[in-house]
């Protein structure tokens, strides 16, 4: 019997669930419909429809649970904030537009005294919905117990429902950019041989430049994934992770950045030999080579960099190793070539020079053994500036350990 295909709309569709929108949207739904339920249960028969508690929830929900702990409490502040303005100036005065005005202009000066950050409109906002309605003494009170109802519902929910963890996403966006960077070398290295024409070199000058809004939008997706492993109980090294795909990313920035050199000096050559070869036919050969190599390097380094140990990371690093090998074999034999060229043609001599300090530069920063010492040097710099955030924490660390110590040399 054939296999039956689903339809691509809902191909797409179970697609888009995996998606951090997608996941937000079905998140804010139940915690908002649980909320509202709950402060129907909780609250008096007489009170009207409490709107606030979903409204609060919905607030609160956010995509990670780092999100929820901190701009969700900023956005309760605002809320309650907004209900007790209102119902102080409820029992002062009524409701005409001197009223609002003056009412709007309190909450959001006392919204930035309490610090409520970009959520500052909100307390405008939550006042002005409490103030337009009748018996508000009443009412603000009871907006307040929605209010911390709704707060309680999306903070349980994600407690109990931990979000996502998003470092499959951010590991893909860094593989992509580590495939765009590879496709580029080898592109490079397929066009070096032959009369290179300016308009072709200027155009991967442009694709080089484009890589900045691609760093830009990995960036984006590594710092949701930053945020859905801190305070993650189902994650237990999220510091290393975060460390890891940090810092890949930044060497990977700085591999682009080399690259965008590159081009540019490889236009500069073009420009400057129209009526010849860029390169003599051999040095050509190896450089199509070495663009190889360095291409493979890049690639290993991403998929290293985003592949568990516990798979296939070792057999990543042996490929990144391996890569970088045959680059620097293959660069000391440019460097040889291009020097003999530079010697019976001296022209332009410094561009060769730039050519292989960029390659130089591109290996080094890919270089395993320097992967390593920055990523324990980054580890011991985000540990120290953790230790200096709660002084109280380490100074009971430090007793407790002086007391067990102190134990077990009384035991011996």
């Amino acid at each position: 019997m054939p296999a039956v295909s689903a339809p691509e709309p809902v191909v797409k569709l179970v697609q888009r669930t995996t998606e951090p929108a997608a996941a937000q949207t079905l998140r804010s739904t139940a915690a908002a419909v649980i909320a509202f339920a709950v402060a129907q249960t909780v609250l008096p028969a007489p009170h009207p429809a409490p709107l606030t508690a979903p409204l609060t929830a919905l607030l609160v929900v956010q995509v990670t649970l780092y999100a929820t702990l901190t701009t969700g409490i900023r956005r309760v502040n605002a809320v309650v904030v907004g209900v007790l303005i209102a119902s102080g100036f409820s029992s002062l005065v009524g409701l005409s537009w001197w009223s609002l005005g003056l009412t709007i202009f309190t909450s959001l000066l006392i919204g930035r005294l309490v610090r409520v950050n970009e959520f500052v409109p909100e307390v405008a906002i939550s006042a002005m919905l409490v103030l337009g309605v009748s018996q508000v003494a009443a009412t603000a009170w009871g907006r307040v117990l929605e209010t911390l109802i709704g707060a309680g519902v999306g903070l349980l929910f994600n407690l109990l429902l931990a979000p996502p963890v998003w470092v499959e996403s951010a590991g893909a966006s860094i593989g992509g950019l580590g495939e765009r960077m590879g496709r580029m070398l080898r592109a490079l290295g397929e066009e070096i041989g032959g009369n290179h024409p300016v308009r072709e070199a200027a155009a991967r000058l442009h694709e080089a430049r484009r890589l900045d809004h691609d760093i830009v939008e990995v960036d984006a997706s590594l710092r949701r994934a930053e945020e859905s492993l801190m305070l993650n109980p189902r994650v237990r090294q999220g510091l290393l992770h975060r460390v890891v795909l940090r810092t890949g990313l930044d060497t990977l920035e700085i591999c682009a950045v080399v690259l965008r050199v590159l081009t540019r000096t490889l236009t500069d050559l073009a420009k400057a030999r129209t009526e010849e070869t860029l390169f003599p036919a051999d040095v050509a050969t190896d450089l199509r080579e070495l663009f190889g190599h360095m291409s493979d390097a890049v690639e290993g380094f991403a998929t290293m960099i985003t592949t568990p140990m516990a798979e296939s990371g070792e057999e990543a690093e042996e490929r990144l190793a391996d890569a970088l090998a045959r680059s620097r074999v293959t660069r000391d034999r440019v460097a040889d070539l291009l020097l003999e060229d530079v010697q019976e043609h001296p022209r332009q001599w410094q561009l060769h020079g730039a050519l292989l300090a960029e390659v130089d530069r591109v290996l080094d920063e890919l270089d395993i053994d320097k992967r390593t010492e920055r990523l324990a040097e980054e580890l011991d710099r985000r540990s120290a500036e953790a230790h200096e955030r709660r002084p109280r924490l380490r100074e009971v660390s430090r007793r407790l350990r002086g007391a067990t110590q102190f134990r077990v040399r009384a035991g011996e």
